[in-house]
């Protein structure tokens, strides 16, 4: 299952307002002093992606990923965007998360 709630998609459509609609990748970032977490990226869809479309944007997901991190929800929060999703994770350092990621601090 894949969500966006509300919140994150009113600032998806504001960071759009004025620009191109591009795709939205989510993705596994393995990179940081906080070990693996999940992140967004605007990318190009590629061969093995899964797409989902919701309210004019689009989000891609490798379908191998996909199938492992499921569910994945995207969020907006104080600090920006959030990634969660059904991995579980090590975090690095006391202040990440164990399941999700966030972009915008």
């Amino acid at each position: 299952m894949f969500t966006v709630t509300e919140s994150a998609q009113r600032e998806l459509k504001n960071f759009f307002m004025d620009k191109e609609i591009k795709p939205v990748r989510i993705f596994l970032n393995q990179s940081g002093c906080c070990g693996p977490q999940m992140a967004m990226a605007l990318d190009e869809k590629g061969d093995n992606d899964s797409t989902f479309k919701v309210d004019g944007i689009q989000y891609l997901i490798d379908k191998n990923l996909f199938i492992k991190a499921q569910p994945i929800s995207v969020d907006y929060g104080t600090n920006g965007f959030i990634v969660l999703s059904g991995l579980k994770f090590d975090s690095g350092c006391s202040s990440c998360g164990s399941d999700g990621g966030s972009c915008g601090q």
